[in-house]
């Protein structure tokens, strides 16, 4: 059904559905039924935007015409762009997606890459010609990206020469695809934007037209779009940035997220282009080399994980860190012994965050003074939250419960019968435990899920499973996490072998290996224990619960 003319939700008049600028209507008519949206709302000034608006003309476009072109806007080991020359790119990718490979406006494009120029044009041309972003992950293996391409109904693929092999092996490829980071080759990204106009007009898109879908893998593996606006794309960079971060045009971001995950499209790419800032994207970073490039491009804004932080920490003496004033951390549970250790030797206390990609970026966190020690923060402003109860009743200082959050953006999944679970009475329930204290700070608790956070990456456990049972050697399997000093948790897996198969160093190596070949190599299980029998209740549901606690 066409939602075109659905009643507005909650807050000014311009957050009503526009007429879409989309051709194609898949996306609009696959967001959720509107009485299952959650309240949105628009209380800050800055967030109230015009009915018409194309977020990369926002971020892009008018930073050149105020005179910021010749400033530089990217930085990566191949050189820089000005914002005129990212402009520029943008506009002829832009051509070549409306002209040569024959979209229109609505289509679904993956991207696929690692954190360079291109993707970050790539991305960008996809919004200003009226396109919908679908990003993916580096690592995602063809199974996963075929989940993707069919759930999307995905028109065309833009994506890193260097990752074509299981993007070509993903079922429901489509046959538009164009790859970059080829050296110019004859038919690559780079060759097509180059025989285009450097000019284009950004699409005449509403602010509620659906310009992203992010994909998050939910407790049951099953991938979930999340569907974002060009209007959100801005409230992102309104709220926590220019909040929390207080960023300026001088300041130099630097970090590992890739731009496929919402924190590293908004860290690196969104949030320096609406401050005017420059972003440093590279591939493959270390601990030890993310320090190297901080000293070496005075970067002043970093962001990743706490697993990057705790190792960092113990190299940061080693290193020039001066340039650098502000460092976050999201993706997974901050210790207190990392925050300490940082700060010990960095002298930065650090910005704690929870996000989520149903939200798009962080909406609890704090800076400054403002930091307690072992809680997340306040809820960003521009954005609520309180904690509930099983009844879904707001609950008092001291008492865990169900984080429930609302503001400007919101989860609205593609097509996805969970919606209904992640939404309830119009809060957001991102699936944490926590408990909020006396003065208004958030603490974290733990998962209200199933998912196992580890290093920053969101695993699971259920698509795990589902791996190790194509292996012929293994009959039952039940994934959890398992709390780890450094990484936060890791996968651990508690395998049930058929008969005729034992136990051994190397079965276990042959399945962790097994499992990298199937999915994502991060997801594989770092534990893994052979047992005789999985705990199950009488209708025959695996107790996950029992494997966590001998974990």
């Amino acid at each position: 059904m066409n939602r075109a003319n659905a009643a507005p939700p909650s807050g000014p008049p311009a957050a009503g559905m526009g007429a879409s600028a989309h051709e194609d209507p898949y996306a609009r008519d696959h967001l959720p039924p509107r009485e299952l949206w959650p309240e949105l709302r628009f209380d800050l000034p800055e967030l109230r935007y015009p009915e018409r608006l194309n977020c990369v003309a926002e971020l892009l476009d008018r930073a050149v015409r105020r005179g910021g072109g010749a400033r530089v806007a990217i930085r990566s080991a191949s050189g820089d762009w000005s914002y005129a020359e990212l402009l520029e790119h943008v506009n002829r990718v832009a051509n070549a997606l409306r002209g040569p490979m024959g979209l229109k406006t609505g289509n679904r494009v993956l991207l696929r890459g690692a954190n360079t120029p291109w993707m970050a044009a790539a991305v960008l041309g996809v919004l200003k010609a009226g396109l919908v972003a679908v990003p993916t992950m580096p690592l995602l293996r063809a199974r996963e990206l075929g989940a993707i391409l069919v759930k999307a109904e995905v028109d065309a693929a833009l994506c890193a020469d260097g990752l074509r092999a299981e993007l070509e092996a993903a079922p429901g490829l489509p046959r538009k695809v164009v790859w970059f980071n080829t050296g110019g080759a004859e038919g690559s990204l780079e060759a097509l934007a180059a025989a285009q106009e450097a000019a284009f007009t950004a699409c005449d898109t509403a602010a509620d037209d659906v310009c992203l879908i992010s994909f998050t893998s939910g407790t049951t593996g099953v991938p979930k779009g999340t569907m974002h606006f060009h209007r959100d794309v801005l409230a992102i960079c309104d709220c926590f940035p220019r909040s929390v971060l207080k960023t300026r045009a001088d300041d130099v971001f630097i970090g590992t997220p890739p731009l496929a995950f919402t924190f590293g499209l908004g860290g690196l790419l969104l949030f320096p282009l609406r401050a005017g800032a420059c972003a440093v994207l590279l591939e493959k970073l270390t601990p030890e080399t993310l320090l190297l490039a901080i000293e070496r491009y005075r970067a002043t804004v970093c962001f990743t994980a706490p697993t990057f932080y705790r190792q960092m920490a113990a190299l940061a003496p080693t290193r020039d860190l001066a340039s650098l004033r502000a460092s976050v951390s999201a993706g997974e549970a901050l210790p207190l012994a990392t925050r300490e250790a940082w700060q010990r030797a960095t002298g930065l206390r650090m910005i704690d965050g929870i996000g989520a990609t149903e939200m798009l970026h962080i909406f609890i966190s704090a800076a400054d003074d403002d930091i307690r020690p072992g809680a997340t923060g306040k809820p960003v402003p521009g954005y609520q939250a309180c904690v509930l109860d099983d009844d879904g009743k707001p609950v008092g200082p001291g008492v865990i419960g169900r984080l429930a959050v609302k503001g400007p953006t919101g989860c609205r999944y593609l097509a996805d019968e969970r919606q209904r679970d992640y939404v309830r009475d119009g809060w957001n329930l991102t699936g944490d435990a926590y408990e909020m204290d006396a003065d208004g700070y958030f603490f974290y608790r733990s998962r209200t899920d199933d998912m196992i956070i580890s290093a920053g990456y969101n695993i699971a456990g259920p698509e795990v499973e589902d791996a190790l049972l194509r292996h012929p050697a293994v009959a039952e399997c039940g994934v959890v996490g398992k709390p780890d000093e450094e990484r936060g948790q890791v996968v651990e897996a508690h395998v049930v072998l058929k008969d005729g198969f034992e136990p051994s160093p190397r079965m276990a190596a042959e399945l962790q290996e097994f499992v990298k070949e199937q999915i994502a190599p991060y997801k594989y299980p770092r534990a893994l224990r052979f047992v005789a029998s999985l705990p199950r209740t009488e209708t025959g549901k695996l107790q996950r619960f029992k494997l966590r606690e001998g974990a």
